[in-house]
């Protein structure tokens, strides 16, 4: 994540509205103008949104936060340098995520808005549209920032105010689901918005995103406003969520300077820190899950959360295990999924299962396991079926249907590590175990990072105190 520290992001929001050389760069085959770039005067918003959404795949896995938070879901074990998966605390900045991938979406809204530039701004679609598509974004990334830290900088952030305090959790979560509806209600029929390679402009698609996260927020407050949540699920899933695969929010990378983070780190860069954790290749195997084959380039998964020492023990007599995904046969354009149509079903399970909707579980459950096989390239029905048979796969309408529903949602979001995590923290399944001999527990949060008591020193000691300190070990509010 980038060094610069939030005070200087916020001061600074603007300096790219008109030169964004070092701030944005997007795809070339992506927002190109007939113009000359050096005489660009405002923002190509085209090429931000682009810029925007072909990094947004470091939050599925890639960006500090997601690895971290896959390691504490149990979907990866560290093969030399174990320390975070034997919960050393991180120190972890979330700058970039203000300076970066925030800054150019609220570039997007403040260029789509002035009348000074909007009107030019609406060359690369409707300006309304634009900033639909921009404020959706930006909640889903300031979601992200609460899921992995607590109490953000949310309402005061990218105003150019300076230092600015902390919002509460409990005020985040409902001013995103706002947000969101708002930002849905905003959508006409005009121009299609360019530089958008998620979904083309296709407002419809962009509508069932939206819908799609608030259905995951506010079934994520299911125990801590359980009213308003129970409220916005449903009231999600009536407006429309994502229910195919051909609607998933999935970043297909062009390759070239853009490619799958997954590709970049094993085929690029050469690195083999992270391996497929034994915690996810057994419990395939103990299911028949036929997704065991595509979840690594082997079957057989690392120990999970091992001293240094005794990983590379390990693999002396283990030369041979999975890597994630195709490991280096990685295809540097294969494409992350953000939400896709197998993950809503279950969650629809989970809320029909609550009484949140009239929806049956059983049906949800179903649909969203064959969704979710299908999106790894599993279409035999027939062995689908079989696997949904199975007494350990299986609701039987009783209370360990919950156990199944949280497993399942478990696997299906992997490997996004920090919506595994957050899942396992709000509903405690699967049933992880701590790495062995670390005598600490599985970490609740993330911790600020060490930037923010340097540059912002007062509202980061109000926040922190809220935390025991800053601890990583303190729950945040929705985590009951």
């Amino acid at each position: 994540m980038k060094s610069m520290n939030i005070k200087k992001a916020v001061l600074s929001l603007g300096v790219c509205a008109t030169l964004m050389v070092g701030c944005s760069k997007g795809i070339n085959e992506f927002g190109d103008i007939n113009r000359n770039p050096n005489a660009t005067t405002i923002p190509i918003t085209s090429a931000l949104l682009t810029n925007v959404l072909a990094g947004i795949g470091g939050n599925v896995w890639g960006n500090g936060i997601n690895t971290t938070a896959g390691l504490y879901a149990q979907y990866m074990s560290e093969t030399q340098y174990t320390d975070i998966s034997r919960y050393a605390t991180t120190t972890l900045n979330w700058d970039g995520f203000y300076s970066g991938a925030l800054y150019d979406l609220q570039n997007i809204i403040n260029t789509n808005t002035d009348p000074a530039t909007a009107a030019a701004a609406a060359e690369f679609g409707a300006n309304a549209n634009q900033i639909a598509i921009a404020r959706i974004l930006k909640a889903y990334y300031f979601s992200v920032l609460t899921d992995a830290y607590g109490d953000i900088p949310y309402s005061q952030a990218l105003k150019g105010n300076g230092t600015i305090p902390y919002d509460k959790q409990e005020t985040i979560y409902p001013a995103l689901i706002a947000e969101l509806k708002a930002a849905n209600a905003q959508f006409t029929t005009g121009a299609a918005v360019q530089g958008d390679i998620m979904y083309a402009g296709n407002t419809t698609k962009w509508k069932k995103f939206a819908n799609s996260l608030i259905a995951t927020l506010s079934l994520r407050i299911s125990k801590a406003n359980p009213t308003l949540g129970r409220a916005e699920f449903a009231a999600a899933i009536a407006g429309g969520v994502i229910d195919a695969n051909t609607d998933n929010a999935t970043i297909t990378y062009p390759g070239g300077n853009y490619n799958n983070p997954v590709y970049t780190y094993y085929v690029i860069t050469q690195r083999f820190d992270y391996a497929v954790s034994a915690t996810v290749a057994d419990k395939l195997t103990a299911l028949g899950d036929p997704r065991i084959d595509k979840f690594g380039n082997n079957p057989k998964g690392f120990p999970y959360g091992l001293t240094r020492a005794d990983a590379l023990a390990w693999q002396t007599t283990n030369p041979s295990f999975g890597f994630l995904l195709g490991y280096t046969a990685t295809p540097q354009t294969m494409p992350l999924s953000l939400i896709s149509a197998g993950q809503m079903f279950l969650a629809r399970a989970e809320g029909a299962k609550l009484g949140w909707t009239t929806e049956n579980a059983t049906t949800m459950y179903n649909n969203g396991v064959t969704a979710e096989m299908n999106r790894w390239g599993i279409t035999n029905a027939g062995a689908i079926s079989a696997y949904l048979a199975q007494p350990s796969v299986a609701l039987t309408g009783t209370a360990a249907d919950n156990a199944k529903i949280g497993e399942q949602r478990w696997l299906a979001h992997y490997p996004d590590g920090l919506q595994g995590w957050s899942e396992w923290r709000r509903t405690g399944f699967p049933a992880l175990t701590p790495a062995p001999g670390a005598g600490k527990a599985i970490p609740r949060r993330i911790p600020y990072g060490p930037n923010e008591p340097l540059y912002n020193p007062t509202n980061y000691a109000a926040a922190a105190a809220l935390y025991n300190t800053n601890s990583q070990d303190a729950k945040m509010w929705w985590d009951k």
